[in-house]
Formats: structure tokens, sequence, C-alpha cells
């Protein structure tokens, strides 16, 4: 498996979708501001991505298995137009887990792209895309993502 920091204009699944949900992302920031839990930023950025037309499902459950056999559940913050992974974080700084949990997640789901997205002080966000080859995890702030 390999590990790699892409460029943001590298080519990736799903990148209209996912712009959508950055646009949205910084909508919801620059309209509710910082402090708030995860869950009223998972629900303010269903609600933004519906307004838009895109279809966003919250705490979308997924079953994981080992050798064929039921092991436990995870529930995915949003997973939108039942293509994209979207977990929503929150605090002072990201935590370094996020990632990974969430490229685990998409191989749990068998999806290919998520965006781990931080609502803090300023909004971070990380596109990790996995496939076959391995996985990339893009860093996207700032003017970039709006």
């Amino acid at each position: 498996m390999t590990d790699s920091i892409a460029s943001v204009n590298d080519s990736h699944p799903h990148s209209d979708l996912t712009h959508e949900i950055i646009g949205a992302c910084f909508r919801v920031h620059n309209t509710l501001g910082y402090g708030f839990l995860e869950s009223v930023y998972r629900r303010a950025l269903a609600v933004e991505l519906r307004f838009g037309g895109v279809a966003a499902a919250q705490e979308v459950p997924f079953e994981l298995t080992y050798r064929g056999a039921p092991i436990g559940s995870y529930r995915a913050d949003l997973v939108v137009e039942s293509s994209v992974i979207v977990e929503v974080k929150t605090g002072l700084l990201l935590d370094p887990i996020a990632v990974p949990r969430t490229l685990n997640y998409l191989r749990a789901s068998q999806l290919s792209i998520g965006l781990v997205t931080h609502f803090g002080p300023r909004v971070e966000i990380r596109r990790v895309v996995s496939t076959e080859k391995g996985h990339s995890i893009v860093e996207l702030r700032g003017p970039l993502c709006s």
C-alpha cells in the first residue's frame, strides 16, 4: 500500500461532487462560525447540500466483517449521492487519526472517496482516495476550497 500527498489539481473520482461538498462546508462555516458540536455541523451540512439539490444521508450504517463474519458496524457521518463519505470533525485541531480512520471506512463501505472536514477556527479538508494500488490524501484549506 502506498501513501502519498497529491496536489490539489490531481484528477480524482467524483471531483465535481467533492467540489460541491467543499463549497457547502465553507458556506456552513461562514454562517455558523466556530465552536459547535460535530452533530450541529453535520446536520447543517446535510441541509446545505440538500438545498443545493445534492442527496446527503446522515449517520449511514455500514457492517464490518472479518472472514465473512460480522464483527461490528460504524456509522458514516454523511454519505453524499451514495458515493462520497464525509466525516465531520470539530475542535481546535484536527485529530491525526481522522484520516486513517476514514480510509478504513472507505474500505469497509467499498466506496473510493472520502472527505474529512474539520470545522475549527478555520475549515480544513482532507480528501482521501482509496484505490487498489493504495491511497492518496490531499490537504485542502482556505482559498483552494472556496
